[in-house]
């Protein structure tokens, strides 16, 4: 019987919460109606179902209203829709932003270009978190926008929220928080941080895939914003198309647990990382950690161990899913581009590898899993003054 792959790429995707799916199945079956149709029963079931998703993100986020939560099909729609709409309901000419953003901000930042729109990217040091002062200074007179996100997708370190928004706010600038990898990570209240739109992805949180939120902040000032997606008017005219019921649903589910269970789940996630570090630091193996500790998610270890190409050790490993950076860019010879942005060289940020821990992960997958990257790393030229790897305790 073959072994089962330990995952360990959570950050690039999630399973479905086996309670979401139970929330999600009957409207793919009994309660398939569309959440337009307002002249029967199906039709208003189906948007109350919505009206209640609505709900839970809102109270998983800490905004205000329920029409402040518009659905989209990811996070990169829902970027997309944030920085274009802005630039065009304003008319703004610059946006600042960070090069560890994703590249659905970073590109979408890039395509206004031809509309004479410029972009301010600012420098950032190696350890992966954005100074608010180079946000500072980088404002101009015409500055619109200013897009950071929340947590770093491949070196999970968490930015300055607060701060920026509170720099935005006192220069009368909108605030836009890619949050794909924070919700139900870290905390959010984003009525009094003062973040004026923020993007959610399902698939992140152990809801489904195709479906997520943008929050638009409505008070004390309504956000300007202009649609993207033009057609029936869904959505307040901000998105339209035909709602995908099931998902939203289960992305409400996977909202509400998410924050649910966020301390818990923390706890748990440090854990397995801080025994996943020891077992590295008892094996004396030559790893670095890229980007800081202090300010980082609990499930996200970003390394390099040695001079090893971060390709050849991926390669190396069966049984064990890690990836060489975020989903979109992995299967790319070229190193990181988060990590060069950060100083890094070509190869240093080609030996990055990076695991995400889940709270579904356990002790025994963990140990396993450190084993065989160590003794791969080994074969592969990198070093460690212990030939025998250490025994430690396994508590699954």
């Amino acid at each position: 019987m073959k072994a089962k792959t330990i995952y360990l790429d959570y950050n690039a995707t999630t399973p479905v919460d086996e309670r979401v799916i139970e929330h999600m199945m009957p409207f793919f079956t009994m309660e398939f109606g569309n959440a337009a149709s307002k002249s029967h029963c199906y039709g208003w079931n189906a948007e109350q179902a919505v009206s209640d998703a609505r709900l839970q993100i809102l109270n998983s986020i800490g905004a205000k209203s329920p029409d402040e939560i518009i659905f989209t099909s990811g996070a990169t729609e829902s970027n997309n829709l944030a920085i274009k709409g802005i630039i065009e309901a304003t008319g703004g000419k610059h946006i600042i932003t960070s090069p560890i953003e994703h590249p659905c901000v970073l590109k979408t930042c890039d395509s206004l270009k031809k509309y004479g729109v410029q972009c301010t990217v600012l420098p950032i040091d190696k350890s992966g978190v954005i100074s608010v002062d180079a946000i500072r200074a980088a404002i101009r007179p015409d500055t619109a926008l200013i897009s950071i996100m929340a947590v770093n997708h491949e070196i999970g370190t968490i930015q300055p929220v607060d701060e920026i928004a509170e720099v935005a706010g006192h220069n009368g600038i909108l605030f836009h928080c890619d949050a794909a990898q924070a919700v139900g990570k870290i905390p959010f209240d984003v009525h009094r941080q003062g973040i004026d739109l923020l993007s959610i992805s399902g698939h992140k949180i152990y809801g489904p895939k195709g479906v997520g939120a943008l929050y638009i902040r409505k008070s004390p000032r309504k956000t300007p914003l202009s649609p993207q997606m033009i057609g029936g008017g869904q959505e307040q005219d901000y998105r339209s198309g035909t709602l995908n019921v099931p998902g939203i649903v289960g992305l409400g589910w996977a909202c509400h647990y998410a924050g649910e269970d966020m301390n818990a789940n923390n706890d748990k996630v440090e854990g397995l990382r801080r025994y996943f570090l020891e077992y590295l630091d008892h094996a004396e193996i030559d790893f670095l950690i890229h980007g800081t500790m202090a300010d980082r998610v609990t499930g996200n270890l970003n390394l390099a161990f040695g001079k090893v190409p971060s390709d050849k050790l991926i390669n190396s490993l069966k049984g064990i899913a890690v990836s060489g950076g975020s989903a979109c860019s992995s299967g790319k010879a070229n190193g990181s581009e988060i990590l060069k942005a950060m100083g890094y060289s070509e190869k240093e940020a080609s030996r990055a590898i990076r695991i995400s821990i889940s709270h579904r992960t356990t002790r025994q997958e963990i140990e396993i899993a450190a084993q065989e990257i160590i003794r791969k790393a080994q074969n592969l030229g990198c070093s460690s003054k212990m030939t025998r790897l250490p025994k430690m305790a396994i508590n699954a």
